[in-house]
């Protein structure tokens, strides 16, 4: 199964601080049109059980999100397009 995030909280409430953890993710399921929020911690789990995530911008272009590690061992999720690490996560506005 695959959603789209369209929405992110951060853990101190500075959504463009890059630097900052994002603690929810809110997505819809485009297929069924279900639609939810979810924690940075069942964001990873969903993924790591074979789902994908995505983010689409207004031209249609899709950057999948991605199941990293930090270097303190915190897992986390970023979006990758084309290969290339990219920021689509920050531009989403707040849930």
């Amino acid at each position: 199964m695959s959603v789209r995030i369209t929405c992110i909280n951060k853990d101190a409430g500075d959504h463009h601080d890059p630097h900052e953890a994002i603690s929810h993710l809110g997505w819809i399921n485009e297929d069924n049109g279900n639609a939810g929020k979810s924690t940075r911690a069942d964001m990873v789990q969903y993924l790591e059980g074979g789902n994908s995530a995505y983010t689409k911008d207004s031209y249609g272009n899709m950057a999948y999100l991605v199941v990293c590690v930090s270097r303190a061992g915190n897992k986390y999720v970023k979006t990758v397009a084309d290969g290339k690490e990219t920021d689509n996560l920050l531009s989403l506005p707040e849930c």
